[in-house]
């Protein structure tokens, strides 16, 4: 079974914390890498038998501006990436607010494939879901993940049964309007930290500015804001937390130019608790 070869990425990214805030080595967790991933040239998708590594898994979670894709690390000992990568996702996400968008059952019916460009994915017990000829959500929430395994932009062609599912190999769409434009990482959600940790993710935002809240109980503790890495783009950004023991949710928010004229505000919440 899938959840007993994994370690959710909750234990990679309280070594991550602590090694960020002690200046140690880089988290386990692997940069974050979305809107420009190189092809790998190998037609292979395999690595070698029993790699331990973390492999972005995509999920689907509400927002005010409508349901958008948002991204976990899940570790796993693995000789088939791209194959295992799909199977997570059809598993409960770590975060309590993220979920997949296909329905119960779903599952990987042969092993992935890469070849002559094109990504084969078959699976079974799809059952109805529109995939809206791959523009819709759980179709792109199945590209971005086995293209995030694989580290390649081939287009996906998606089988159901051994049949095609669209017409045609589904292509990656727009991250900036499939996804979400700000993403916690690390911590992960429900995750134990120490008093000092450091929250990391991604975000393509204005002017590169992150803003962060701190909560307890609904009330809201402590503001502030860090920059991602660019603006605009899809990059880092980090900022140091400490507090003292108790259970808070930490949330990332963009910033609103237009004053609440435009779309809601993105964000991601974690809760975490401090021993």
């Amino acid at each position: 079974m899938v959840a007993s070869r994994r370690w959710r990425v909750a234990a990679a990214v309280l070594l991550a914390a602590v090694a960020a805030g002690c200046g140690g080595p880089p988290a386990a967790v692997p940069p974050a890498r979305s809107s420009a991933i190189p092809a790998v040239p190998s037609t292979s998708n395999s690595t070698p038998a029993g790699t331990d590594r973390a492999v972005p898994v995509y999920y689907v979670a509400e927002t005010g501006s409508g349901p958008r894709l948002y991204r976990e690390f899940h570790r796993i000992v693995t000789a088939d990436a791209a194959s295992d990568a799909v199977r997570e996702m059809f598993e409960p996400a770590t975060d309590r607010d993220y979920r997949t968008g296909w329905p119960a059952g779903t599952s990987l019916r042969e092993p992935v494939t890469s070849a002559n460009g094109v990504i084969t994915v078959d699976l079974t017990g799809a059952g109805t879901v529109d995939l809206g000829g791959g523009a819709a959500l759980p179709a792109q929430q199945l590209v971005f993940t086995v293209q995030g395994a694989l580290q390649s932009e081939d287009p996906v062609r998606l089988l159901v049964d051994g049949r095609p599912a669209t017409p045609e190999p589904i292509r990656r769409g727009d991250a900036y309007a499939l996804r979400s434009l700000v993403q916690i990482d690390a911590p992960a959600d429900g995750a134990t930290v120490p008093s000092a940790f450091t929250v990391t993710g991604e975000a393509a935002v204005f002017e590169a500015t992150v803003h962060w809240e701190v909560l307890r109980d609904g009330a809201v503790l402590r503001t502030g804001f860090t920059s991602a890495a660019e603006g605009m783009r899809f990059s880092a950004f980090s900022f140091p937390l400490n507090l003292g023991p108790g259970t808070y949710t930490v949330r990332v928010l963009e910033d609103d130019p237009s004053g609440g004229e435009g779309r809601a505000p993105l964000t991601d919440d974690r809760v975490v608790t401090v021993r």
